[in-house]
């Protein structure tokens, strides 16, 4: 096999429509759901070199989405799984190969988002991976994450769904880019907003770093998922032929001007080191305490959802793995 590759980001960053580019290349095992092996499966299941938790894991597995989306025989995963697997990050391989080798190619991708909390793991259990960060506008992913109802604000800003977004954008690709930063040259970071203005440059540059051809016009024709027909939350504008994914918050009409200006107070300097314009002047308001508090609040709050959501058998009570895993 190939080094295994990666996709990781904040969610609504195009992750999928990055996947989907490599599909629609060839070479790629298809494999449309997420595994979601770190934040959910192992939470879950617990250690899975424990042979009873294996075992379990196993069984409710066989009914979940990811095994539908594998195409994989029940009983021959299940014995290869059983006598072969001593952890989460084993059952990802071990599946995942299978799928490869079944479709006759040489090489797969994991694209949960969410792996980007676990980068350090992820380079240890799997040497030779290529980890493609995707980065987007938080202004842009905010609004698909409220669009999507994905923003969870606490309880007293339930009327700050956007703030509470922009600030885990900034929380998630701080992590990520952080943790990027200690894998040298397996690491890759690529602008969302590059892939859809200029797709042909940018995928040479990911094909360089994936040792893989990455044709354009090849992948344009063939068209796998959202390269085709776009997965995006404001599935109007698609129909009417108003499809911009690229600067969308600048319409007045779906991010408020108010909200907007709170929104670059917030993470405004984040979005402005990562080359992002700002819409007007909020620098006053960027260092007033009452921003600084917000910050600190909501940054602390993700990083112990996080942890709950890893290390605390609450979180084994509350998550179906079978409910979760997202088709792409």
């Amino acid at each position: 096999m190939k080094p295994p590759v990666f996709i990781v980001g904040c969610p609504r960053s195009g992750t999928s429509y990055l996947y989907h580019l490599l599909l629609s290349a060839g070479g790629f095992a298809e494999f449309r759901t997420q595994m979601n092996v770190f934040d959910v499966l192992e939470p879950i299941y617990g250690d899975l070199g424990v042979p009873k938790n294996k075992a379990k894991m196993m069984s409710e597995w066989l009914n979940s989405k990811a095994f539908v989306a594998s195409g994989l025989r029940a009983e021959e995963i299940k014995a290869k799984v059983l006598s072969e697997c001593k952890g989460v990050s084993d059952f990802l391989r071990i599946v995942m190969e299978e799928v490869a080798r079944k479709q006759g190619v040489d090489c797969w991708i994991d694209s949960t988002p969410t792996n980007i909390s676990h980068l350090l793991r992820i380079k240890n259990d799997f040497p030779d991976a290529r980890i493609i960060h995707i980065i987007r506008d938080g202004r842009d992913v905010a609004l698909s994450l409220d669009k999507r109802g994905w923003s969870r604000p606490l309880p007293w800003d339930r009327d700050k769904a956007l703030l509470a977004a922009g600030i885990y954008w900034e929380w998630i690709v701080r992590k990520g880019r952080k943790l990027g930063s200690m894998l040298q040259s397996d690491y890759l970071e690529v602008r969302y907003e590059d892939l859809v203005n200029e797709p042909a440059e940018t995928l040479e540059r990911l094909a360089a770093f994936l040792h893989h051809d990455l044709d354009y016009e090849h992948i344009r024709k063939v068209g796998i998922g959202s390269v085709k027909k776009p997965l995006t939350s404001f599935k109007d504008d698609l129909e009417q032929g108003q499809f911009t994914p690229v600067g969308r918050w600048k319409n007045k009409e779906k991010f408020p001007p108010d909200q907007l200006v709170l929104f670059e107070s917030l993470v405004g300097d984040y979005l402005h080191e990562l080359g992002y314009a700002l819409s007007g002047s909020s620098e006053q308001a960027r260092r007033s305490l009452a921003v600084k508090r917000t910050r600190s609040l909501y940054r602390a709050y993700y990083e112990f959802k996080q942890w709950a959501k890893i290390n605390t058998p609450l979180s084994r009570l509350l998550v179906d793995y079978s409910a979760v895993l997202i088709d792409k």
